[in-house]
């Protein structure tokens, strides 16, 4: 479900807002990596076992390989260093722009502070996950689905629930009764 929606997103902004949360797999905690744009839509995530420069730059990687996103011209992130150095690699293998900026900027990240909240309601609700794997392939499902009702769709309006469950059906192959 998440690469067929993808195709159907509509193009995010250059302000990018990147975080982390915690999530519990497996009775221990995972990262789970986010990135939304000033406006407050979902770029990407990223589930890793690490909270270090390598994971933050294979999450950066993955973000910036999305056919809907332009190149960032600002990276606004919180405290955590790693950021700054992973963005400082990709910029030496030239898969950021030179002038592509990565602040500490902690109050900027508002927006993606509170935009998981939907994620871990349902994780919580599900009593969190067995495995690693469960997790990595469950998480997408419930993204895709907040990017849905966030109004993500090119051709879908915010509230428009009826749009919605028909948009799901036609993505997933469904007859409509």
């Amino acid at each position: 479900m998440n690469r067929r929606v993808r195709r159907e997103l509509k193009r995010t902004g250059t302000s990018w807002r990147v975080d982390e949360t915690y999530v519990r797999v497996a009775g221990r905690w995972v990262y789970l990596f986010r990135a939304v744009d000033s406006s407050g839509a979902t770029l990407d995530f990223y589930l890793s076992e690490n909270r270090d420069a390598a994971a933050a730059q294979r999450f950066f990687a993955k973000v910036l390989a999305a056919a809907n996103h332009p190149r960032p011209r600002v990276i606004n992130v919180d405290g955590n260093p790693s950021y700054p150095k992973a963005v400082k690699r990709l910029k030496q293998e030239r898969r950021l722009g030179r002038r592509c900026r990565c602040r500490t900027a902690p109050y900027l990240n508002n927006i993606v502070e509170q935009d998981p909240r939907a994620l871990k309601r349902r994780i919580n609700a599900k009593q969190g996950f067995r495995s690693f794997e469960g997790a990595r392939r469950t998480i997408p499902g419930y993204e895709v689905m907040h990017m849905i009702r966030k109004g993500q769709v090119r051709w879908l309006l915010k509230g428009d629930v009826s749009g919605q469950v028909q948009f799901i059906n036609l993505t997933l192959g469904l007859k409509t009764v």
